[in-house]
This record gives C-alpha cells, structure tokens and sequence, in this order.
C-alpha cells in the first residue's frame, strides 16, 4: 500500500488554491514534449510546402497552365515558365525551354555585333575595308547608329525573351522596349544608305532620315500602348514595321537614279535585296505561326516561328552592315 501510494504520488500533480488541494491533474508519459514534438512537426511541414513551392517554381508548365497574360501562341503546347524569381529567370538561360532558342539566337547575335563593332572602332582590314595607311575623311557616324541600333535591338529582344516569365508587369514593360528595340533598328538601318548617298546633297538625306524617324517615333508611341501588346494584335504590329521598311522603297529610287553609275551599284542592291527578302520571309513566319500551327506541341522547344524569325533578323541584319561597308566604302574613295 505504501508502494502504491508512493506510486500515485509520484503520478499525481497537486495544486492548491486558496489552502486546498486538487489532486484531479496527471501527467501522462511524453506530454511535456508534446509541445516541441507539435512545433516540430509544424516546421516539418512547412519546410515540406516551401520545397514544394520552390520545385514547382521550377517545373516547366503546359500552355493551358498559364497566366493570362502570357498565353501568347496556342500552338507551343508545353516547356513554359511563369512566375520566377529574377534570379531563376536569370539562370533559366542555361536550361532548355521554348524561350532557350529566342534567348540565344539574338544573344549571338548581339555579341557578333558588338565583336564587328570593335573591330571597325580600330580600322581592322578584314572587317573594314579602308586602306588604314589613307583612310578616307567621310564621317563615321552614320555606319556606328547602325551598329548600336543593331545591338540595342538583339540585346533588348534577349532580355525580353529570358525575363519576360518573372510577372505581367514585367512582361508588359518587357515587351514594350522589344517593339522600341525593333523600331530603332528599322530606323537606324536608314542612316548609312540614305546619308552616303545623298551626302553631296543634304537636303535629301536630312528629308529622309526625318521621315524614317518620324514614322519610327509614331511606331513606339502606338506599341507602348498596353492593349497593342496584345497576341491578337500581332498582325497590326506587324504591319507597322513592315510600314517603316516599305518606306525605303522611294529613297532607294531615287538613289538608284543619282547614283546609276556606280561601280557597286549591282553589288549593293544584291546586299540590301537580301536584307529584305530575309525580313520579310521572317515576317511571314511570325505571323503566320508557321510551322507550329501545322504540328502543334511538335515545335515547342526548337524550330517554332518565332525562333525562324529571329534568324531571319539576324541575316538580314548582317547583310545590310554588308551594304553599309561598301557605301562607307565608296563614298570614303570618290567624295563628292
């Protein structure tokens, strides 16, 4: 008897209050760990749903899966992201996904330019053909708004493509500075042509690179228009563009008729024919959404419209700094 009380002694918890005694409480084995056990378990569970958040940040997603604003074409069924971090945006450029294309066609190409740049900067003979011992003293600064053009437009559309996952409204300013990248290089594409053509008359250069400007300015004003970054309006933005390069038809015109006799002449159409047949066939596949509207999910990630396209621009970016060789070339020989 004296065990067993001992026993519930040792098993009962006595409180006193107001000089009595409440035997009524037990402590049950394990119940004074209870707290910590549950506190672990809670942080158990929410290490468990923060790595699920952070795995599934990281898991490409179907088109269906998407966030409104970024239901762009139908036809791309899978490999998507949305919603990351910078930061993961950022490295995404290592792993391959249906931007992985569009990312690296222009980053290529941004990094050619910035290589052909250099080396006109300092007179290399291979990429720039002036004789370094007597170059010419016709101004450079046409041929260089062209290859800053060039590369603010391959840069801008890079970023564009990489970071345009992270949130709507960094998507919608995004892809603003993409159209403005666009525009400046359609653009600055005018300056040499127009300015070593006409630069014994500067007045019909001066009327034609303020037209082209003008027309590129209204172009930026009307894209940065929220709802015109729309993917139904993908035909009109189109359109603007092609608007700016059809421009060029009456400069050429008449710069075919001043300059007839130009021993390059045939040589610098053939250079600047290829610079539009490659826009607009690029074109053409951007709007059309060709070939992923005829096979849909089988373009997801290689071959789709838009990396075609951005090929396109590249080749018919690189034919034209061709062309502007060869004005900055003559008109560095002959003078006016």
């Amino acid at each position: 008897m004296e065990q067993g009380g001992q026993k519930d002694e040792a098993e009962t918890v006595s409180s006193c209050a107001n000089g009595k005694c409440n035997s009524n409480s037990k402590i049950v084995p394990g119940d004074e760990h209870d707290g910590d056990e549950s506190s672990g378990g809670g942080n158990k569970r929410r290490r468990k749903r923060k790595s699920q958040k952070t795995t599934k940040r990281h898991v490409l997603m179907s088109f269906s899966e998407l966030p409104d604003y970024m239901k762009d074409n139908e036809y791309i069924l899978n490999y998507y992201r949305a919603d990351w971090s910078i930061r993961d945006a950022f490295f995404s450029v290592f792993s391959f996904h249906n931007e992985s294309l569009n990312v690296w066609t222009h980053l290529i190409g941004f990094i050619l330019f910035v290589g052909l740049t250099v080396a006109n900067i300092t007179h290399h003979d291979k990429f720039f053909p002036v004789d370094a011992k007597s170059p010419g003293h016709v101004t450079r600064w046409p041929f260089f708004v062209f290859l800053a053009g060039s590369m603010f437009c391959l840069l801008a559309s890079s970023i564009c493509h990489l970071f345009c996952c992270h949130s709507h409204d960094l998507n919608v300013f995004l892809l603003r500075i993409d159209y403005a990248g666009i525009t400046a290089m359609i653009i600055t594409s005018f300056f040499p042509p127009i300015f070593y053509i006409f630069q014994c008359t500067p007045r019909w250069y001066f009327i034609y690179l303020a037209g082209i400007t003008l027309m590129g300015t209204f172009t930026i004003i009307t894209l940065f228009t929220p709802s015109l970054s729309s993917p139904k309006y993908r035909a009109f933005r189109a359109l603007l563009f092609a608007s700016m390069g059809l421009f060029g038809i009456v400069p050429a015109i008449h710069a075919l008729v001043v300059n007839w006799g130009n021993p390059q002449r045939n040589v610098t159409l053939m250079y600047e024919l290829a610079m539009a047949v490659f826009y607009l066939v690029g074109t053409g596949f951007y709007v059309g959404r060709v070939p992923e509207r005829l096979k849909p999910g089988w373009f997801d990630r290689v071959g789709h419209s838009h990396q075609i396209f951005h090929v396109f621009v590249l080749l018919g970016a690189l034919s034209h700094y061709a062309a502007a060789l060869l004005f900055l070339d003559w008109r560095d020989h002959v003078g006016c």
